[in-house]
């Protein structure tokens, strides 16, 4: 089982990095402006990480290959969410 998360939450971190890296044409370091704490790729990285977790352990998932196609698949979704989320909130402030 330990096995599984660790994969899932590896997975699905990688294809977070890769979303943020297609995003932005860059990988963003965090950084600490006087009112904010940004986290750049870290942010794409820990939600499509968690979001590849959960989606595995409430699947359990009996092959490898079944484990990484939902840690992918949840990866991308993560990223869909945060992405969607962004354009909400700038269209509901206009």
């Amino acid at each position: 089982m330990l096995k599984d998360i660790i994969f899932s939450f590896v997975i699905g971190g990688i294809v977070g990095i890769i979303g943020h890296v297609r995003k932005h044409g860059k990988i963003i370091m965090p950084r600490k402006t006087k009112k904010f704490i940004y986290l750049g790729f870290l942010e794409e990285m820990l939600l499509g990480a968690f979001a590849s977790l959960l989606l595995v352990l409430y699947i359990s998932p009996n092959s490898y290959v079944e484990k990484m196609t939902i840690s992918i698949t949840a990866g991308i979704s993560g990223d869909l969410v945060l992405t969607g989320y962004k354009q909400f909130k700038q269209n509901g402030s206009e």
